[in-house]
């Protein structure tokens, strides 16, 4: 397996984040939002000046050779395994997987609840700042481990999170983290819950005989009413 250290990027670059990313982070669609309220842009291009330096990226990721695959699930080479519906029908035939976490630490949190009394507005626009840079964050780890493969005659499936529809958010989360390195910036609190509040944990696999038709959305327990459907978020 190949472990990698945590990898600080520059936000204003790596994550292109702007003032449509902050809306849509609010779940508000932006388009909307310009026709009838020249405000809440404003508010949004405030939330990008104020937020960006406090954005913390860093990645974590290990890679893992799979060892067998069954009906409940798959195992991993050196030990650890994953278990669910949703991870033997994408992963069962990966030859590794890719276990990653990604954070923009607690910064920008801080800033949006010391707000959230004066400066809602504010404070709600720092808040979808920072799940846009989660979901970029997690955009580009997925591009990359894409082009990593291709470069060696693979392919690489749908990411995928603990809490999707087939995959026990509870029990996946932790056979997840017991892939990863434990000092990692992202840790799992007695709840299981993921400290920063701003990360997300996923795993990709990769192989020759990977499947590329799917999306994350086909497994997301929000897709029947979520307004952001087939963007990939």
């Amino acid at each position: 397996m190949i472990a990698a250290l945590p990898v600080v990027l520059d936000p204003t670059r790596s994550l292109a984040l702007d003032v449509d990313a902050v809306l849509r982070g609010q779940g508000a669609d932006p388009a909307a939002v310009r026709a009838r309220s020249t405000r809440l842009v404003e508010v949004a291009q405030q939330a990008l000046e104020r937020g960006l330096p406090l954005l913390e990226p860093a990645v974590v990721e290990r890679r893992h050779v799979l060892e067998s695959a069954d009906r409940r699930g798959i195992r991993i080479q050196g030990g650890g395994a994953l278990s669910g519906h949703l991870v033997v029908r994408e992963l069962g035939s990966a030859r590794e997987i890719v276990a990653l976490t990604v954070t923009v630490g607690e910064g920008v949190v801080r800033l949006a609840l010391a707000l959230m009394r004066t400066e809602p507005a504010l404070g709600l626009a720092l808040d979808g700042l920072a799940n846009a840079a989660v979901d970029a964050l997690a955009n580009a780890c997925v591009a990359r481990v894409r082009a990593e493969a291709l470069t060696r005659g693979w392919s690489s499936g749908t990411q995928l999170s603990p809490g999707m529809v087939g995959w026990s958010l509870e029990v996946g989360q932790r056979d997840l983290f017991a892939l990863l390195p434990d000092d990692g910036p992202v840790r799992l609190s007695a709840s299981g819950m993921m400290l920063p509040h701003k990360s997300l944990s996923m795993v990709i696999g990769v192989g020759p005989d990977m499947s590329t038709d799917a999306s994350t959305c086909d497994f997301c327990s929000s897709r029947e009413s979520c307004r952001h459907r087939g963007r990939g978020c």
